[in-house]
């Protein structure tokens, strides 16, 4: 298929297949029961109960099941003598009724939409119209999506140190285990944890995947290194039954590594998600968001984000791409809220002259300030671009998805089979038929790299319709990156990508020389 470019107008893209989606979207989603038989009979009028009048047979049995985030779907299902009209109030446990209405024995089906995640009691009472016979019935369901609580950057695994686990490097092909519900002030019951994994001390290339415990392990990778190099990546990982998630080491040689936690995802309402185009909000070499200047070794600059360039005030957290550009010497960046103390934890380490990105969700202080500090002894320069945010007013719940691959374009199976050429594009209709998919989780990965340059995701303003005649027109190629590579190196970020007003989402390829891509999808925003 063609590559999208201004000299060769037609474009390459693929869609999610809809039932590969939601067939793995299946797993959040659970069939609440209460059968007829626990139905509660009383009588308005117990003389008329007692005649030949009566509905002796009323009875009403339930079965919710989730269908999105925050909605699920009731079947009512009344058992009545025929030839009776039976009118059935739904409380649904949130303060608000619906109202259905049987002829004789039927099932209905409706629909509800809870503002808040959480655990709701729904009760049915089913009146026969004629004797005032009545029952009831109750069953207790729980909304599909999680919600996100921010947690202070924190170290949860060093394998250099002996923190949350051996003192020991992880041995090629083996795992390690990390506790999450129940470490700290982690509750049980969550189900997805925020961690940025940094690979160190490689002798060998490989790479490491990031999955439940309990669970098959995935195709899928979260880091990609190459030997000698320390590389981080941000990844939102399910979390097993038994509250642990596992990571692989898929080198060939041992490897140590680390793991930072800076939130956590549970069923229980806490702060949703709205994401945005990338909004760059600091850039030391030009002095936005900060003085101009790279920012000096040991110190930090204080970045406001709450209420700031279309980020409204109160959020709770903040979701970057921070980029390393010009270090003078090997180190590491850290991102923390404002009003507390740098953490030992990092989200970004780079080498001497290296430009690099990463992901980052960090907590934002009471001021809606985030600090960036710099670990490093000599200057270096720093871009922070924001993509999303987090609050308690936001809507996206998130609903976390078997680790799935979206393209692969060195896969001579894949419809967009063969490099992504220089300053092109590939789109990918994630959600053009889901309008409520506000955000995917993906992990995007640039490969056999002829040269310098960066990947940057971003919305598309085409609608699916079209591209399927024609009518398309070339996008704005986005100047925020996502991920920065040079020539030969494999390199892998987070994407937090918004789906935008179409449901399309662009993946360029901002370099001037081919780049093969991959792109892996875990989890999206849902806001219905």
């Amino acid at each position: 298929m063609a590559q999208a470019d201004p000299a060769a107008p037609a474009k390459q893209g693929v869609s999610v297949p809809d039932a590969e989606l939601k067939k793995s979207a299946a797993e959040n989603f659970k069939t609440f029961k209460s059968s007829a038989e626990r139905s509660v009979r009383a009588s308005g009028d117990k003389a008329a109960a007692q005649s030949a009048a009566a509905n002796p047979n009323l009875a009403v049995g339930l079965a919710a099941y989730n269908v999105s985030a925050h909605a699920l779907e009731l079947d009512t299902t009344v058992t009545s003598d025929p030839n009776r009209y039976v009118d059935a109030v739904i409380d649904w446990g949130d303060g608000t009724t619906s109202n259905e209405t049987a002829y004789g024995s039927a099932t209905m089906t409706t629909a509800h939409n809870y503002a808040e995640l959480g655990t709701y009691t729904i009760t049915v009472t089913a009146k026969d119209r004629a004797d005032g016979t009545t029952v009831t019935n109750s069953v207790e369901i729980l909304t599909a999506g999680s919600d996100f609580t921010p947690y202070s950057p924190t170290r949860l695994l060093d394998t250099r140190s002996g923190i949350g686990g051996a003192k020991a490097k992880i041995a090629p092909y083996t795992t390690a285990r990390v506790q999450i519900a129940g470490n700290g002030s982690i509750p049980a019951g969550v189900t997805a944890v925020v961690l940025n994994l940094t690979v160190t001390n490689t002798t060998s290339g490989g790479h490491v995947t990031a999955f439940p415990s309990g669970t098959e392990r995935p195709i899928t990778s979260n880091v990609n290194f190459v030997p000698g190099q320390t590389v981080p990546n941000l990844s939102i990982v399910p979390v097993g039954a038994d509250g642990y998630v596992e990571l692989y080491n898929g080198g060939w040689n041992s490897i140590d590594l680390i793991a930072d936690v800076t939130g956590y995802y549970t069923k229980a309402a806490s702060s949703g998600y709205t994401p945005i185009a990338p909004v760059r909000f600091a850039d030391t070499r030009e002095g936005l968001g900060t003085s101009r200047g790279q920012l000096a070794g040991q110190s930090s600059f204080g970045l406001q984000i709450g209420g700031s360039r279309g980020v409204p005030a109160g959020i709770t957290a903040v979701a970057l791409n921070v980029t390393v550009t010009n270090p003078r010497e090997a180190g590491h960046l850290t991102a923390y809220p404002s009003g507390q103390a740098a953490p030992s934890a990092s989200n970004v380490n780079f080498t001497a002259g290296q430009t690099v990105a990463n992901s980052v969700i960090v907590p934002v202080g009471a001021d809606g300030k985030i600090n960036i500090r710099n670990g490093a002894w000599a200057g270096t320069d720093v871009v922070v671009d924001v993509v999303g945010y987090y609050s308690e007013a936001s809507e996206g719940a998130y609903l976390r998805l078997k680790p799935t691959r979206v393209f692969d374009t060195r896969d001579p199976e894949d419809s967009v089979f063969g490099p992504v050429w220089g300053r092109s594009y590939i789109w990918v209709d994630f959600a053009s038929k889901w309008p409520n998919d506000i955000g995917y989780v993906l992990n995007t990965t640039a490969t056999n790299t002829g040269g310098a340059g960066f990947v940057a995701v971003a919305p598309d303003p085409n609608y699916r319709w079209q591209y399927d005649n024609g009518s398309d027109s070339w996008p704005a190629a986005p100047t925020s990156s996502t991920l920065n590579f040079t020539a030969g190196k494999t390199v892998p970020n987070l994407v937090q990508a918004s789906t935008g007003n179409t449901g399309i989402v662009d993946f360029w390829n901002q370099s001037d020389d081919d780049i093969d891509m991959i792109v892996d999808m875990f989890g999206y925003y849902d806001k219905n």
